[in-house]
């Protein structure tokens, strides 16, 4: 919610069908795709949403008002998702609900320790788990009244947004500020194409990352990359 207090009586109270009514949700997530498929829960379960692409913005969000929820991606373009976590677990002001998520599975442990109350593994496309995460966290009075069906529906974001995923991954690649950019890129790529089960990206991107963290030679790895993005740019997606 848009003040300091993110789970004031003043808001609609939730109901069966929309259990996240009267919460704001703010994601800070670099992916259009995955934040697409969180703009569609949050409109499945009553909530608001608000988007940051990376740490910094958050921090200007969070500057202004204090959202219900926060859903924080653990691989930023300028960061370590777990450090903005850790800020928001210890702030002294009142206190979101702060849940990471990530493609990979392994940062679960890391997400926790820094302070998150739940991790969300992408790809993150199930209405039910979505508002039982949140609905776990929230305190009692926040809960929707009453019984609440459980709905086993599925979102699908419009693939035009992985299409804009693979246009920002294109700008990186040509515009590599040193070698580590290959290390986020690499680290993005491979979580937009496991959601979209793109296949032949997400092999080709961790390629990348393998060779990264061997220190090797990417010279190839990267050309593999770019050529992939650019045949996904051409045939809109064809996968």
């Amino acid at each position: 919610m848009d003040n300091n207090d993110p789970f004031a009586a003043n808001y609609p109270a939730p109901t069966a069908a929309r259990p996240l009514l009267g919460l704001t949700v703010l994601v800070v997530e670099d992916s259009r795709y995955a934040c697409e498929a969180m703009r569609l829960l949050c409109l499945r379960s009553g909530a608001r949403i608000r988007r940051a692409d990376c740490i910094r913005s958050a921090r200007r969000h969070l500057q202004v008002y204090r959202p219900s929820v926060v859903v924080v991606d653990m691989g930023l373009p300028d960061g370590n998702g777990a450090d903005l976590v850790a800020e928001l677990a210890q702030a002294d002001t009142e206190k979101s609900v702060v849940l990471a998520t990530s493609g990979d599975d392994g940062l679960e442990q890391e997400a926790i320790e820094a302070g998150a109350q739940g991790f969300l593994s992408k790809p993150i496309t199930s209405l039910a788990v979505f508002q039982q995460m949140i609905l776990a966290t929230l305190p009692r009075d926040r809960q929707p009244p009453g019984l609440r069906v459980i709905e086993d529906e599925q979102v699908s974001p419009d693939e035009l947004a992985y299409h804009d995923d693979i246009n920002y991954a294109a700008e990186l690649l040509e515009n590599l500020a040193d070698d580590k950019a290959l290390d986020y890129i690499a680290q993005f790529l491979k979580g937009v194409a496991r959601s979209v089960e793109d296949g032949r990206m997400e092999q080709a991107a961790i390629a990348l990352e393998g060779k990264r963290a061997a220190g090797g030679a990417t010279a190839s790895e990267a050309a593999q990359i770019a050529g992939l993005i650019q045949q996904r740019l051409s045939q809109r997606i064809a996968i």
